[in-house]
């Protein structure tokens, strides 16, 4: 629970518009931040913004600025102070010694929702590594001033205690959480090569948080997963069976959401969970299309794709959410489709565009089985998409054509 004293922390959220950042990203970026913010159980009480060239290095908003956060902070009564701007060590204890209060930024907030949200072992020991990660040079040298520490948005995860310990003691923690994240990632491996090599068509959802995916792959596997109407919503990768013109050859796997700016530390710490759709044979980008910044979205699914080296992959472009948008809105990127997940509209469009563009990148095959292999039938009927099956009379054996997917071996993939 992010609570203290039994209620909220009220929040005064602050951000900085630097000349590289567009009036509209500036306004979409501090809406998600407010967001965020309630995702992480906090109250968000106000803002602050400034406009400036650059970030002050010492106070961020610079000194007169910092005055006016200060008298909000004591007239409102407020208990954190969250920074759209990344905050270095140095700036972030000034900070805190000049408005008397608890002060994170943004990636810190990240960190605390991810830590909300994961329920796996793998999701959990990732979120504490990349928390240590990134408070580590945060906390060596500043002694007392941990006593701010003690609870609400920002601490969840590691906790005080393990903060307050010395470099040789976090490291050692840091250490040990390498060693288990790397034996767990060796089983899920094994695990992917497995599925890779079952035959199955195996497909990925990504998008921007909060843009309908759960959503999605509950429609399309008529399976109950959770879906809420909050950022970060689904952490750990959740992998489900698809079936399309009744044929069930197919998985389905929904990931973490990405968002504008993904701190580098949530990049290189869920590797291993973003992995699980790194060698699918179809990506399904996911878009909002009634959001108001959905270009802005898409192109930030885009270049992480490109970050992640997953621009290779097939994608299908899924705008989500077509009954809210705007009368006019137009689709920019192909292929797509356009459908509402929540009110099943262009499910079953969807569900033909995936096996279209399966088929399409899938290997023709025939295959020859004797009756007495009724188990093999089966298989071939379970891994692979059925084209036709003919009984040869004279020879009496069955003889079956269809398609399957490409065999890659992903172990020699970089």
């Amino acid at each position: 629970m992010i609570e203290t004293e039994n209620h909220p922390e009220r929040v005064l959220i602050v951000g900085v518009q630097t000349e590289n950042i567009s009036d509209l990203k500036f306004e979409t970026i501090m809406k998600e931040m407010k967001a965020l913010t309630e995702t992480a159980n906090g109250q968000p009480v106000g803002e602050i913004t400034q406009k400036l060239r650059r970030i002050d290095q010492k106070s961020v908003v610079g000194s007169g600025k910092l005055m006016d956060v200060r008298d909000f902070v004591i007239n409102s009564d407020i208990d954190l102070v969250i920074f759209l701007n990344r905050l270095s060590p140095n700036t972030n204890m000034y900070l805190e010694e000049q408005l008397d209060v608890k002060v994170i930024d943004r990636v810190q907030l990240i960190l605390d929702i991810f830590a909300q949200r994961a329920r796996s072992q793998a999701g959990k020991l990732q979120v504490e590594l990349a928390q240590y990660q990134y408070l580590l040079p945060r906390v060596i040298g500043q002694g007392t001033s941990l006593s701010r520490l003690a609870g609400g948005i920002g601490t969840r995860g590691p906790g005080e205690t393990k903060l307050e310990q010395d470099r040789r003691v976090i490291r050692g923690r840091i250490h040990t959480i390498e060693k288990d994240l790397q034996q767990l990632e060796e089983h899920r491996e094994r695990t992917r090569i497995r599925r890779q090599s079952g035959r199955e068509f195996n497909i990925g959802l990504a998008g921007y948080t909060n843009a309908g995916k759960s959503t999605l792959l509950r429609e399309l596997t008529e399976s109950e997963t959770y879906v809420q109407d909050q950022l970060f919503a689904t952490l750990d990768p959740l992998t489900r069976k698809l079936e399309i013109n009744g044929h069930d050859a197919f998985t389905i796997t929904d990931t973490v959401g990405f968002i504008d700016e993904l701190p580098t530390e949530l990049i290189h710490a869920f590797n291993s969970t973003l992995e699980e759709i790194r060698f699918v044979d179809l990506l399904i980008h996911v878009v909002d299309a009634s959001h108001p910044a959905s270009n802005m979205h898409e192109d930030t699914v885009v270049e992480l794709l490109k970050d992640l080296d997953m621009d290779h992959i097939p994608v299908l472009t899924v705008y989500n959410k077509i009954d809210k948008a705007d009368p006019g809105f137009e689709p920019t990127l192909q292929p797509n489709v356009t459908i509402s997940a929540l009110d099943k509209k262009g499910i079953e469009t969807l569900k033909q565009a995936i096996w279209d563009i399966c088929i399409s990148n899938a290997e023709e095959f025939q295959v020859e089985i004797q009756p007495e292999e009724a188990e093999l039938l089966a298989l071939y009927r379970q891994k692979t998409l059925i084209k036709d099956i003919e009984f040869n009379e004279e020879y009496q054996y069955y003889i079956l054509s269809g398609y399957r997917r490409r065999l890659t071996d992903i172990r020699n993939e970089e």
